[in-house]
């Protein structure tokens, strides 16, 4: 359990770093739009890799493009969370390791997603999530959407493999509250609401979130915390509202004292 007096880190950002236009003057005018995101963010999450793979080569370019204190988020290929559906799924995660593993130290965290009809197992579970540790030494945060992952054996599975459950919005599949299986990470996915990737998020309800994750990131948690309503453009200006918004006064932080929250991102 982190020290309660120990500031965490806040890792926000989008689903992808496309800029539009109507974006350009928050970050710098010159560079790849990866250069000019990393220099306003301080972490992205990969979506793509869900869909096709990348080579190698260009997950290091991508690595070698930001600074160092920038963390990537990678999406576990379908091809082992829908298709295979996380059986014989050694080769798959091979080959993934060697493309996605090649970002280093700034690979940050892994992004299991499953399918809304995939049910807990625990066996599989463990033997899934155990291949995945014995190629990553990042953090795994899962977004399940069946509500048998909700259940008390299946919250017990996440926490004795280490995983970090997501905390989505809108929450699929979740039958109440939010029950956190880390400790020390937590992973917040914001997809839009009401309409889900394209529904921009307004100022109050950002500002909910905003307090919500500074409790955890006051306890000495890492949060990362990704815009997924990427759709019409309104994962980075709520990314950017969200990042900038004042640390909520420690009434408003469910009793936890502490230094005001590490945003890891550098100043404008």
């Amino acid at each position: 359990m982190p020290e309660q007096n120990t500031p965490g880190r806040l890792l926000v950002g989008c689903a992808g770093w496309s800029l539009g236009s109507k974006d350009f003057a928050a970050f710098p005018a010159e560079g790849s739009h990866l250069e000019r995101y990393a220099a306003v963010f301080p972490a992205v999450e990969i979506n793509s890799s869900f869909y096709r793979p990348h080579k190698p080569e260009t997950y290091a370019r991508w690595a070698a493009s930001v600074p160092d204190h920038f963390r990537f988020a990678v999406k576990v290929p379908r091809a082992i969370t829908h298709d295979a559906r996380l059986r014989d799924v050694d080769a798959l995660l091979d080959r993934f390791q060697g493309e996605a593993g090649m970002l280093g130290d700034k690979l940050g965290c892994l992004l299991v997603q499953l399918p809304p009809r995939f049910g807990f197992d625990d066996v599989l579970a463990h033997a899934f999530f155990g291949q995945v540790r014995e190629r990553f030494g990042c953090s795994i945060a899962f977004e399940a959407r069946h509500a048998s992952w909700f259940s008390e054996s299946a919250t017990a599975t996440l926490r004795e493999c280490g995983i970090v459950r997501v905390i989505a919005d809108p929450a699929a599949g979740q039958p109440g509250e939010h029950e956190p299986t880390s400790d020390t990470h937590v992973y917040v996915r914001l997809h839009g609401a009401p309409r889900i990737y394209y529904s921009a998020y307004p100022g109050d309800e950002i500002a909910r979130w905003r307090s919500r994750i500074d409790r955890e990131v006051t306890a000495g948690r890492t949060v990362w915390c990704i815009f997924d309503n990427t759709a019409e453009g309104a994962a980075v200006p709520n990314a950017l509202e969200l990042m900038r918004h004042e640390v909520a006064p420690l009434g408003d932080l469910g009793g936890v004292e502490s230094a005001s929250p590490n945003v890891t991102a550098p100043s404008e």
